[in-house]
């Protein structure tokens, strides 16, 4: 008989930590922000700015991150971290937050799009469309759309049925559709700004100072910070990376520099070839995408197909890489004693395929709960509450631990994990006035792990 496997297999190196970042940040965001940023900001140089902006602080909580994760690399990421560096309690928190909508949301939120990208090549038949209207307390349609959502649930569980697998194998599909998505985005960068219908004086034109809002910018920057949401995730599958205390520091500079140039670039073009006002109407018809209007423009039809095929496979690695990453989270948590036993056991493939199921199976649950802009905006809120956790890391860990060897120390100490922490403060606080329902909605299913806390608590009380 076979001893069960207990240990992940070690086997990623740099360049594929490169690809682990990389993939988990370029989703949905890429294409598709810019169009509530608009009709936010009513300003190409703005939503441009913003672009920019969310890149320089979610930059600040990388060179934050990268001295706690030269230290304490282990798989779960900023689960082990807080531990280290906080308490039990706070850890733990982390860990369900993921399982309850962080992670979960943002697997759901790819789902929706690529379904939704699907559906421009190939129209997919309408399903229950009696029920369209039917609500869940005002809030929650579960059956609007149901044909898009069904398709999205379909795409989350063959994902993680494919990475059951193994790293290496879901790595292998990682790499290759990361290629195809960075040739696809330079075309399309190409064309649009060499097109004679690319305009760029209302991206370079700076409107009066007197009508720039600061709420207006934060809001518009939560849906910018989809666009990076998933920078930390590499930390999540330490334990099969090669020399994690080098290479995960590492490879979280040079992905978050590659994704900050290259929506910096793609914006850049939407900016150029569609005004602000039909960037608004975009947004405000729900089920178009601002990248396939742009495209059109010097694509014509065929554009169209062409983009949302390129939308697809985008979203596709998306997904899978957070599938990937992930699940790690819950993983660790059992081993520690914090979730279920079940949870912590590994396939012959060494890979936690208890945990992968559970999240697939709650991701899939998210995707009827709301539209893709709801759940992004409900997980980006919640998620800022433990960046800036994680940066406020670093200052009590200078005084917890001072002897500890650093890898790499955080360039700019004390001024930028301290600006971020602010940052994350303002924009906790900015998101609580201007978008109250999603900012309630995340931090009750965050408070909703509270109760299951106690009740592991005895097994935690044996680790």
């Amino acid at each position: 008989m076979n001893k069960p496997t207990t240990t992940l297999n070690q086997s990623l190196g740099l360049k594929l930590a490169v690809v682990v970042v990389v993939g988990n940040i370029l989703g949905s965001g890429i294409y598709k922000k810019v169009a509530p940023m608009a009709a936010e900001l009513d300003s190409a140089f703005l939503v441009l700015l913003c672009w920019l902006l969310a890149g320089i602080v979610t930059l600040f909580g990388t060179l934050s991150s990268m001295e706690l994760a030269g230290m304490l690399a282990d798989t779960g990421g900023e689960f082990v971290y807080f531990k280290r560096i906080y308490n039990r309690f706070f850890s733990y928190l982390y860990g369900w937050a993921n399982l309850s909508i962080l992670k979960t949301a943002t697997i759901a939120s790819l789902g929706y799009v690529f379904a939704q990208s699907l559906n421009e090549i190939v129209a997919i038949p309408s399903i229950l469309s009696s029920l369209q209207e039917f609500s869940l307390f005002g809030v929650f349609y579960p059956f609007a759309d149901f044909n898009i959502k069904v398709v999205a649930i379909l795409l989350i569980l063959i994902l993680t049925y494919i990475n059951t697998y193994g790293i290496r194998t879901g790595m292998g599909l990682s790499t290759g559709l990361l290629v195809m998505i960075l040739l696809g985005i330079f075309l399309i960068v190409f064309f649009g700004l060499t097109s004679s219908k690319s305009d760029f004086a209302p991206v370079v034109q700076v409107p009066p100072l007197k009508d720039v809002s600061i709420s207006a910018l934060l809001t518009a920057m939560l849906a910018a910070f989809w666009g990076y949401e998933g920078w930390n995730s590499v930390g999540f599958i330490a334990g099969e990376i090669k020399e994690p205390r080098k290479n995960i520091p590492l490879s979280l500079l040079f992905g978050l520099l590659i994704v900050i140039a290259l929506y910096m670039l793609v914006n850049f073009t939407y900016l150029t070839l569609l005004p602000i006002n039909q960037l608004t109407m975009v947004y405000k018809s729900t089920n178009q995408i601002a990248a396939v209007e742009a495209v059109k423009i010097f694509w014509g039809d065929n554009g169209g197909i062409i983009i949302s095929t390129l939308i697809l496979v985008t979203v596709l690695a998306c997904t899978h890489a957070s599938v990937i990453s992930s699940s790690r989270i819950y993983y660790a948590m059992s081993n520690m004693g914090m979730f279920f036993t079940s949870i912590g056991t590994l396939n012959k493939n060494r890979v936690p395929h208890n945990s992968l199921w559970l999240q697939g199976i709650w991701s899939s649950l998210l995707v009827l709960s709301g539209t893709f802009d709801q759940l992004t905006d409900m997980l980006v809120f919640a998620a800022f509450i433990f960046y800036g956790a994680t940066a406020f890391g670093v200052f009590v860990m200078r005084v917890k631990e001072p002897d500890t060897p650093r890898p790499y120390k955080t360039w700019g100490y004390p001024v930028i994990p301290a600006l971020y922490v602010l940052f994350c403060v303002v924009f906790i606080g900015n998101t609580l006035l201007t978008k109250p329902r999603e900012a309630m909605i995340g931090i009750f299913l965050v408070a909703t792990g509270i109760p299951f806390y106690f009740y592991f608590r005895k097994s935690m009380n044996s680790q």
